[in-house]
């Protein structure tokens, strides 16, 4: 193949073809990711748009097809390692496909999430992910008539352009507040995440129904509500101890706020889990990592994100998509163990 210096962005796409060997319609399908060629001759097309330095006109190429071979991808905050490795798992799945992500947070607001995915549509993409979210299910049905839509973290009426995609929260915090108990622990505190999100009532459900089937009394006195934060876990704890509540054990909502819970078992000098055991939810990359490593349950995180890309795909195509919930499991590291090394810090409930 003769060599070609770079040349200026009007090269076409007949002189790419003619230089690869192939019709121009190969050329543009191949660009369109709409046709499967023969490595050979893919690795030719390839060959020719490099020497050329041939950029497509996506803008072009997208009133043309009506296409963008864009992704919404609405999270609740980008800065929160959790959504970071559903993100990554997104992007990830997007990449072979042809699909670019666009990333945007809606900081838990419901009217920001409204507006969020109106701009979305405005710009033509050609579906939508939200990580949670909170727009109700007729809400979702209504935009999904303009672009299709996944959902992740909801049970929905599944339809031709709507998919959810549910986390099994109750099953996960059961599993938890059972692994607490099976140690031991009677006086077990919850650290909760907000009320207005359905995962963190579901968490608040597991937890309870691990105690009712050990037998053990719900006490509302040992539930503190947090916000799926550190900051708010650093709260909750002090409160905790300001009530004079008596706990052996923590189950926090999530990871995030049981890192801020151990802050403040470490700064009033208790150790974990000697005198307090302590579990979270979500398996963060960075939990592993923690002193010490925390007990948590894991979310596939990353292979949530990818399927749910996946699924955005399949809906985009006219694909039939079913989704159900991924199995979570309980990650026993080094922040759990029997009670009874030392007394309850204070128990005026006995």
């Amino acid at each position: 193949m003769a060599t070609t210096e770079p040349t200026s962005p009007s090269v076409t796409l007949e002189e790419i073809a003619r230089v690869a060997g192939v019709s121009p319609s190969t050329v543009s399908r191949i660009l369109n990711g709409t046709v499967r060629v023969s490595p050979a001759k893919r690795e030719a097309v390839e060959q020719a748009i490099a020497q050329f330095n041939y950029r497509p006109n996506v803008l072009a190429r997208s009133l043309a097809s009506g296409k963008t071979n864009t992704i919404g991808v609405l999270t609740q905050t980008i800065a929160s390692p959790f959504y970071a490795e559903w993100l990554r798992g997104i992007e990830d799945a997007l990449y072979e496909p042809g699909f670019t992500p666009v990333f945007v947070s809606s900081r838990w607001n419901v009217t920001e999430e409204c507006s969020r995915i109106e701009q979305f549509i405005a710009r033509r993409v050609d579906g939508i992910i939200i990580l949670h979210g909170q727009l109700d299910e007729s809400r979702l049905e209504e935009f999904s008539r303009q672009t299709p839509i996944v959902v992740l973290g909801r049970s929905l009426e599944d339809g031709p352009t709507l998919a959810g995609f549910p986390i099994d929260n109750v099953q996960g915090a059961f599993d938890a507040t059972r692994h607490l108990i099976a140690e031991g622990h009677r006086k077990i505190a919850f650290i909760a995440g907000p009320t207005s999100h359905t995962d963190a009532l579901e968490r608040l459900v597991g937890y309870r129904m691990a105690l009712e089937e050990a037998g053990i009394g719900f006490d509302a006195i040992r539930v503190e509500q947090g916000d799926f934060l550190e900051a708010g876990g650093v709260a909750a704890m002090e409160r905790l101890f300001e009530r004079g509540v008596g706990f052996t054990a923590v189950f926090c909502a999530n990871d995030q706020t049981a890192y801020g819970a151990r802050l403040v078992l470490h700064r009033r000098g208790l150790r974990v889990p000697e005198d307090i055991s302590i579990v979270g939810f979500d398996d963060v990359p960075t939990s592993q990592y923690a002193t010490p490593p925390l007990t948590t349950v894991r979310q596939p995180i990353y292979d949530i994100g990818r399927q749910a890309a996946g699924a955005i795909v399949r809906l985009i195509r006219k694909e039939p998509v079913t989704l159900s919930a991924f199995p979570l499991s309980l990650i026993v590291r080094e922040t759990t163990c029997a009670p009874g090394r030392v007394e309850p810090i204070v128990d005026f409930t006995s």
